[in-house]
């Protein structure tokens, strides 16, 4: 009889738990829906941007938007704290340049082992968001835009891809890991949104190409 309501017991309990936990597939399908409903709210917002024609590079200079990195948390600057932030195990001297780290570029699907062998991309680049807009700013906005640690304008790739990038829009270069798609249409509408950048045609019709590959 002891046996038999400690049977009961056990199955009561079960039952009351399993519709409560989620399965392994559940929980795969709940990540599966987050790119797409980042893709869905991707296209709304740029739908909402400005389109219009390049406007002319003259009067650029890297040096109107960056003349170094800035500094954000006491002796670190920008560069050095996307190394720390991308990074894994990465360690830094006292003067915070990293000595040791390893990390992963997502354009290209690269592991990089040295620092020397990563460059911090500007997923909008500085020249053309120039053409974008950028060169009616102040000088202080602009350092502004090549410093943010807080929209997703700055990430850690591979210094080969990056070279590649240039300063290309998505229209003629995209990363070659067609995975990533998403994520940098998403991040690149995103920042455009932030500081009022316009578009151009052919980028729009490429960033909606790219948001296609936002279903998981």
């Amino acid at each position: 009889m002891i046996l038999l309501r400690r049977t009961l017991r056990v199955a009561v309990l079960t039952f009351l738990i399993i519709p409560f936990t989620a399965t392994p597939q559940a929980a795969a399908d709940s990540r599966k829906r987050l790119p797409a409903e980042a893709g869905a709210s991707a296209r709304r917002v740029l739908a909402q941007l400005k389109v219009a024609r390049p406007l002319s590079i003259r009067g650029y200079s890297h040096r109107r938007f960056q003349p170094r990195w800035a500094h954000h948390k006491g002796r670190c600057d920008a560069r050095e704290v996307v190394l720390a932030r991308d990074g894994r195990r990465v360690r830094r001297n006292a003067a915070c340049h990293p000595v040791k780290g390893l990390w992963y570029s997502p354009y290209d699907g690269k592991w990089l082992k040295s620092e020397k062998q990563v460059d911090i991309d500007h997923v909008v680049p500085l020249a053309h968001a120039w053409r974008s807009g950028a060169g009616k700013w102040s000088q202080a906005k602009r350092r502004a835009f090549a410093n943010d640690l807080t929209r997703p304008e700055l990430v850690a790739v591979s210094h080969s891809v990056n070279i590649a990038k240039g300063a290309q829009g998505p229209q003629s270069w995209r990363p070659p890991r067609r995975s990533h798609w998403c994520r940098y249409a998403t991040s690149w509408i995103t920042v455009k949104r932030h500081y009022r950048l316009s578009v151009t045609k052919d980028e729009k019709v490429a960033l909606l190409n790219m948001l296609r590959t936002c279903r998981g």
